[in-house]
């Protein structure tokens, strides 16, 4: 595939701290990337230069091989932006929400309504284009959100957490939208706080921590790095009296992970040790309700490569 951007050596700081350093990485043309770090990884911080919003100390930014501080326009005019915040206006109608911002990159006139419907249909509000958007539900206001970054027919499309706080019924439609700008010739980069849209919609993943790039590649190559491991779900009543270093004492344990009710545990493959995590459990006088296994997931590479989950 061909690049159509390319980070090198980006940093970043903020005051005596580092968000960003050495980052590099290429955006190929027509994938979708899905950034994945915790908290504070420094996924914002690299959407926010890409986006041109925010500036960087070092490093350079291409956009089809030209620098795009020498570029600014022909870069900018390519860009979709779907921020993690609601850009919207409450008091206007969808309708003048899409005008508004389509209007931004020179759509006039005949054109204008056309994109506009266009993006309105895309996202399943243009029955609603002449309702006031405070009128509309949290997952519309992020499907109007989306279509205001997309009337212009944007060759890159930024997105960050799009799908934060909606109902599962947006959620669905929007990844279904993601994959359907991509089928129409859109690049798409993407960040969530959620484990299963990376596992629909990507075709590349970049793991981001503490700043610095520790893993890239797709799903399946990710996975690879853990082919030796095994991850057993627990669903119990309550974790009470637990503790992670019990479970360290069992061979062959790599990684445990106690949340209310569940218990995630990483282990070897090829050794036999799930009945003594299970003696484990019911000894400390606790009901286990469910049990499941997966030999390899994003989750268990993110966990293995951070050591944290996706929300610390």
């Amino acid at each position: 595939m061909k690049s159509i951007i390319k980070v090198d050596k980006l940093e970043k700081s903020y005051k005596d701290k580092k968000a960003l350093e050495g980052v590099s990485f290429d955006v190929e043309e027509g994938e979708i990337l899905c950034f994945l770090g915790p908290n504070g990884a420094g996924k914002s911080t690299t959407i926010n230069i890409l986006t041109t919003a925010l500036s960087h100390e070092k490093g350079d930014i291409y956009f089809n091989g030209t620098k795009i501080n020498k570029s600014a326009y022909a870069y900018k005019s390519c860009l979709g932006i779907v921020p993690q915040d609601l850009a919207v206006y409450e008091e206007i109608s969808a309708e003048k929400n899409v005008a508004f911002f389509a209007a931004l990159y020179g759509l006039r006139g005949k054109e204008l309504k056309t994109k506009v419907d266009e993006a309105l249909q895309f996202v399943g509000l243009l029955d609603k284009k002449k309702d006031k958007v405070k009128t509309f539900s949290g997952g519309m206001k992020r499907r109007l959100n989306i279509a205001c970054a997309i009337a212009h027919n944007p060759k890159i499309i930024i997105m960050d957490e799009p799908t934060v706080g909606i109902d599962p019924q947006s959620r669905n439609h929007i990844l279904n939208s993601i994959k359907e700008l991509r089928r129409r010739g859109a690049t798409i980069i993407y960040t969530t706080h959620y484990m299963e849209e990376v596992e629909e919609i990507s075709t590349r993943i970049i793991i981001i921590d503490h700043g610095k790039i520790i893993a890239e590649g797709t799903k399946e190559e990710l996975k690879e790095r853990l082919a030796d491991e095994k991850l057993y779900m627990i669903d119990v009543e309550d974790i009470k009296g637990l503790r992670k270093d019990e479970f360290f004492r069992i061979e062959g344990v790599k990684n445990v992970e106690l949340d209310n009710s569940k218990i995630k545990v990483s282990t070897l493959t090829g050794i036999e040790n799930l009945d003594k995590m299970i003696a484990l459990i019911i000894n400390k006088g606790i009901k286990i309700n469910n049990l499941s296994s997966d030999t390899a997931s994003l989750e268990m590479v993110f966990l293995k490569l951070t050591g944290r989950t996706l929300r610390d």
